[in-house]
């Protein structure tokens, strides 16, 4: 299903429930090492969301706050997701399953030990997690490269792969450059300045690791998930943005560290054309929908909406300055990060969580009894009300951005880290109730398991 012509199993719908009917699980790693990445990230997302409540009204610090969610939340999601991914929709085997474990645990450890020690002013102790964070994300990108080496020839989501692996690896020694530069003129021998550092760190791992593989994904999730499949211009889109996006995202990060305006700005052209494009194969996709709208309906649509008003907005600014405004448009950052790879880990974790549990619990039951859909296994007014939690905050931390309103910002952010309790609630509570593992075993693992 990864593939565009190459891979194409055949679709069951049981329920409102697409289960692609050829998928070979056990080429993945046991179903509790995803499961795990996922506990944790939802975890870190609650830690998050309160900590930018308490960072609007000056209790906290922004540099933990994105840090917490960027990392502990988005990247820990993407690298549970692509270690199932890969090895299941590619047909290949993982490279190592313990290595899936212990990237988890790297990472876990250096983006809570490096946010401490900002929030208590340690920052002799921030490049020793720092260095835990880059070992585990270099960790990861070994695994996933070796896996994907098995592959023949890549499709549209296996070169985005590959391309956010390489972004990652990129950006993760700057990362630990800027939090050795927190005490020692790292800089100051260098052509380089250490905004210039910041602002190359920021592009390769929030356009290159982050926004790569939500594209990747989105070429198969959003075709697989509604049933749909990609025709006319969206193929021609397909193509350009395939190399377009990576390549501009490059680009836009060179010219960004050398401070090249004209490089920059080429660089981001190519990216926003890009993305652009991704915005509106998703909102096709969506809108095309078969079925019963899911919560990945809802929040993929708001999603493909985020990205295209995002794009728009953050042309005018990324030609006229594009070194210096980092994240787009001024007052765009929360539409980026939330309203578009936040509702994307929403959207997909809502199929996925549930899918994976389904698979372990009920998978082998099918046609010997009466078994669950993948969405009889949340709880559907939880479901929306969270998606109200995190669209009302949406609009707030937008509005908040753009109007200079603290109180807005606040409120935005309360509504989040509601909408994060009752989400992280929902799928905790799907492991509880129909995984065969405990959520202990989860979480922690069992022996033999890696």
């Amino acid at each position: 299903m990864f593939g565009e012509n190459r891979r194409e199993p055949d679709t069951e719908y049981v329920g409102m429930s697409a289960v692609p009917g050829s998928l070979d699980t056990e080429r993945g790693p046991p179903m509790a090492v995803p499961l795990r990445h996922f506990a944790v990230a939802a975890c870190w997302l609650v830690a998050g969301a309160a900590l930018g409540v308490a960072t609007a009204l000056g209790m906290g610090g922004t540099l933990a706050h994105v840090h917490l969610l960027l990392v502990g939340c988005i990247c820990v999601t993407i690298m549970g997701a692509m270690t199932q991914f890969v090895p299941v929709w590619s047909g290949v085997p993982l490279h190592s399953r313990r290595l899936a474990s212990v990237q988890l645990w790297l990472v876990t450890v250096g983006v809570a030990g490096f946010a401490a020690a900002l929030l208590l002013g340690a920052l002799g102790w921030a490049p020793v997690f720092g260095a835990a964070m880059l070992l585990g994300f270099w960790v990861f990108a070994y695994n996933l490269g070796r896996t994907l080496r098995s592959v023949d020839a890549f499709d549209a989501t296996e070169s985005h792969f590959a391309a956010a692996l390489g972004f990652f690896v990129l950006a993760t020694p700057l990362g630990l450059a800027l939090a050795v530069g927190f005490q020692a003129p790292v800089f100051a021998p260098l052509p380089v300045s250490r905004g210039a550092v910041v602002s190359a760190h920021v592009t390769l791992a929030v356009f290159g690791g982050v926004l790569t593989t939500v594209f990747g994904a989105l070429y198969q999730l959003a075709t697989m998930f509604t049933g749909t499949e990609l025709r006319g211009v969206e193929l021609h889109v397909r193509r350009v943005e395939r190399v377009g996006y990576p390549f501009g995202v490059f680009v836009l990060a060179a010219g960004r560290l050398l401070s090249n305006a004209t490089l920059a700005r080429l660089g981001g052209a190519l990216a926003l054309l890009g993305a652009l494009g991704m915005g509106f194969v998703v909102w096709r996709r969506v809108s095309e929908a078969k079925g019963e709208r899911t919560p990945m309906h809802t929040r993929y649509a708001v999603l493909a909406a985020s990205l295209c008003l995002w794009a728009a907005l953050s042309f005018p600014a990324w030609l006229r300055a594009p070194l210096s405004a980092r994240f787009g448009a001024p007052g765009t950052v929360h539409l980026l990060g939330l309203g578009v790879v936040g509702f994307a880990v929403l959207g997909t974790l809502y199929h996925i969580v549930p899918f994976i549990v389904w698979v372990e619990r009920y998978s082998d039951r099918v046609g010997l009894e009466a078994v669950p859909t993948v969405e009889d296994l949340y709880d559907d007014r939880v479901a929306t009300a969270d998606f109200a939690a995190f669209l009302g905050g949406l609009g707030g931390l937008v509005a908040g951005d753009l109007l200079g309103s603290t109180f807005l910002v606040a409120a935005g952010g309360a509504l989040v880290t509601l909408g994060s309790v009752l989400f992280a609630g929902n799928l905790w509570l799907v492991v509880d109730r129909h995984s065969p593992r405990s959520l202990r075993s989860v979480v922690f693992g069992t022996r033999g398991e890696a």
